[in-house]
């Protein structure tokens, strides 16, 4: 059967089901059959009903339970009485086992007709959120169930339906239902056996049974959490805590993540040492972000000489000294250090400790600097060790003189000129930014990637943007190579490459490695106390580690290798542990942003086309090409697009890609509303400057707003004003 045909015969027995379960309905209250389910009819009819039970005690006992199936089965009122029939009509033994049963059974019923019906329509409305709570439901569901079915003020109905909607498991739905629903139909059945004392069902559930009921409700949350407490108590053992400490908070690393958490801590008065082996502001002011862009801003700056003519301007290819570039280069570098320097941080209160830190114990921290060894007890400790460049364990990569990311800037830095022939491997975020700068100040670079495109985390059509600019500024880009192997013929370097099966070799003069970085996770005692390290520091949503006093944030974390990324979890990291006690912060990622800084920029936050469809996540897709934009016109900087995942016919963004010049700024006015629950229809209503680039979001939001037309209302107004007008519509 095609995927078409059986997509159809879904579709026939959705609606065959829903039709049945609505003549059902239907024939319960056409019929007025709800007045059999009242206890007034239940008590005047209790003499006939024993004798037809007397009369045939099985047929009694199975059309019982067929009713009783039915009506929990279509969620209709009346259980709580047709349980007390069973209890005076069955006795408490054979009353208890008929209602448990039919129950469960109907419950389960109710339950599937709600996952089959209704399920997909909400995953595909809710996406992520729906993957967030059958996540839940797959850890704690039972549990979670258990506690609602012992509230019994809470409608069971209500409980069958909810849980349809999420993932878990039928068995465990039946199982944990019969068994939690079991102490009301005890005290029902119980009722039912003296059914002439009960002249209302408050007769039965009284204050004092609800809240015995509370607390049975509340027994699988204290059980959860009495375990969870025993468990970290087993974890703790080995160790013995301090009956004192020197400080509130030790934070190992001062790079972006690390930095963020000491200022927090130090800001509310906490007692904070921060310890860095290498130089303040880690790898993102020293090897990173700082001076690629500032590289990547020399660069653009050469290539509009180079291309001035575009402006009115005789062009001009200039003559470029890297000694000088790379000096501009560590000129900023410098500008921005006291930003994050020693005495920065010292005058704000922390304590900044040079030197090598290990965790001895969960609260004991050592530290080996040039003056000694030193250790500090401390409630808290925040890992923000970052991460360093991989290099491939490629045959002859020991003598290729390959430089990463790290160690790029000393090289260039000792030249004259520009290196004339520049191999890049690796054509994510890194490679493509640095290839584009190095061919634009003159080098001739060839690109290489593994991967069927280039920058692989954003859709295709995307990444096929960029790599049209890459190859106007002159970088080879090669996709589907593999690098094989580095060779030296005499002072010829040389990497070899495979694509179709073909090796070709690429001489180079500089062979730069742009594969990912790695977390920096050993000789910080991590694997010692048992802390997991498989591919990074593992946390859960608090960044708690194995040990919930000892939190890890940034690079050394993944799978978000960002500087904002690492200051966005270095907030949660510090206010959980300064005041967990008190109130903990889940992370939140959803509305994290993006950007990747070539020529034009690529930014995006949210969902992309590609993760939207992997996930099964329904969306519309609006477009706005830049060159419609005036003030791309005037820049002559029309390259790009913008594209917004919404709901469908709804404005609610889902996902946000830009490519364009100042993409990275431009991002920023989604990320505010997606963080927020604005939709694009605040953005159309926003004014915006004119003309600047921040006038594009505006208008794709009118994009979506004319693709939403209300077509027929708008037929109505054009009538309106015909009719204004004296003239028939």
């Amino acid at each position: 059967m095609s995927a078409v045909a059986a997509a159809g015969a879904a579709v026939r027995r959705r609606a065959a089901l829903l039709l049945a379960i609505a003549l059902l309905l239907g024939a319960w209250f056409a019929l007025d059959l709800g007045r059999f389910t009242s206890l007034e009819v239940l008590k005047s009819s209790l003499d006939a009903l024993a004798a037809w039970r007397d009369a045939a005690p099985l047929r009694a006992a199975g059309l019982f339970f067929v009713v009783y199936v039915a009506v929990a089965g279509l969620s209709l009122p009346g259980a709580a009485i047709l349980t007390l029939a069973g209890g005076a009509l069955f006795g408490r033994v054979w009353g208890t086992l008929l209602v448990s049963f039919a129950s469960t059974l109907g419950a389960t019923l109710a339950f599937w007709s709600a996952r089959y019906l209704l399920r997909e329509v909400v995953v595909a409305r809710f996406g992520q959120r729906m993957d967030a709570i059958d996540a839940g439901m797959r850890r704690q569901g039972a549990a979670y169930l258990f506690g609602l079915r012992l509230i019994p003020v809470l409608p069971f109905f209500v409980v069958n339906l909810l849980m349809g909607l999420t993932a878990i498991p039928v068995r465990t739905f039946c199982l944990v239902s019969q068994l939690a629903m079991l102490p009301a139909t005890l005290v029902y059945v119980n009722a039912g056996t003296a059914l002439a004392g009960v002249h209302a069902l408050r007769d039965i559930l009284t204050p004092g049974l609800l809240f015995s009921f509370a607390l049975l409700g509340l027994l699988p949350t204290l059980a959860s959490r009495a375990m969870a407490a025993w468990q970290l108590r087993q974890r703790y053992a080995r160790w013995r805590r301090p009956r004192h400490f020197d400080r509130n908070l030790v934070v190992i690393g001062a790079g972006a993540g690390g930095l963020v958490t000491a200022y927090i801590g130090a800001a509310v008065k906490a007692s904070v040492t921060l310890v860095e082996a290498g130089s303040m502001g880690g790898d993102c002011l020293n090897s990173g972000c700082v001076p690629s862009k500032a590289l990547i801003r020399t660069a653009r700056l050469v290539q509009q000489m180079r291309h001035a003519d575009r402006y009115g301007i005789a062009a001009h290819t200039p003559e470029v000294s890297m000694r000088a570039v790379m000096a501009r280069v560590r000129a900023v570098i410098a500008d921005i250090a006291p930003h994050d320097s020693v005495e920065r941080y010292t005058g704000l209160g922390v304590e900044v400790l040079q030197g090598y830190a290990r965790l001895v114990d969960p609260w004991t921290v050592e530290i080996a600097g040039t003056t000694g060894t030193r250790r500090l007890t401390t409630r808290s400790v925040v890992i923000a060790t970052g991460a360093s460049p991989v290099v491939p364990q490629l045959p002859g990569i020991e003598h290729s003189g390959c430089l990463t990311s790290d160690t790029l800037w000393e090289a260039l830095a000792d030249l004259e000129r520009p290196p004339a022939r520049v191999v890049v491997l690796g054509a994510g975020a890194i490679g493509c930014e640095l290839a584009q700068a190095l061919a634009r100040l003159g080098s001739q670079v060839t690109l290489v990637e593994l991967a069927e495109r280039i920058l692989v985390r954003e859709d295709a059509d995307i990444a096929d943007l960029v790599r049209v600019a890459l190859e106007g500024d002159g970088v080879n880009v090669r996709v589907a190579c593999r690098a094989v192997r580095c060779t030296a013929q005499g002072d010829q370097r040389q990497v070899v490459v495979e694509h179709a099966g073909h090796e070709q070799v690429l001489d180079y003069d500089l062979l730069l490695c742009a594969l990912g970085r790695r977390p920096r996770l050993t000789g910080f005692g991590l694997e010692e106390l048992g802390i997991g390290t498989a591919r990074s520091v593992s946390t859960n949503a608090w960044l708690e580690t194995l040990y919930p006093n000892i939190y890890a944030v940034g690079d050394v974390t993944g799978p978000y290798q960002l500087t904002h990324a690492a200051a966005h979890q270095a907030w949660h990291a510090a206010v959980n542990a300064l005041f967990g006690s008190f109130r903990r912060f889940k992370v939140d990622y959803s509305a994290l942003p993006w950007t990747t800084f070539t020529d034009p920029e690529v930014a995006h936050v949210g969902l992309t086309e590609d993760q939207a469809m992997a996930q099964g996540i329904a969306f519309e897709v609006t477009r706005l090409a830049v060159d419609e934009l005036d003030r791309a016109i005037t820049d002559s900087a029309r390259q790009g697009v913008i594209k917004v995942l919404t709901v469908p016919g709804r404005d609610r963004i889902l996902g946000v890609t830009i490519v364009a010049e100042h993409a990275g700024d431009l991002l920023a006015e989604f990320v505010l509303a997606m963080r927020h629950g604005l939709g694009l229809g605040k953005i159309l209503a926003t004014v915006h400057s004119y003309p600047t680039f921040a006038e594009a979001n505006r208008q794709v939001a009118g994009v979506w707003k004319r693709e939403h037309a209300p077509h027929a209302l708008l037929a109505w107004a054009e009538r309106y004003h015909a009719w204004r007008r004296g003239r028939p519509a």
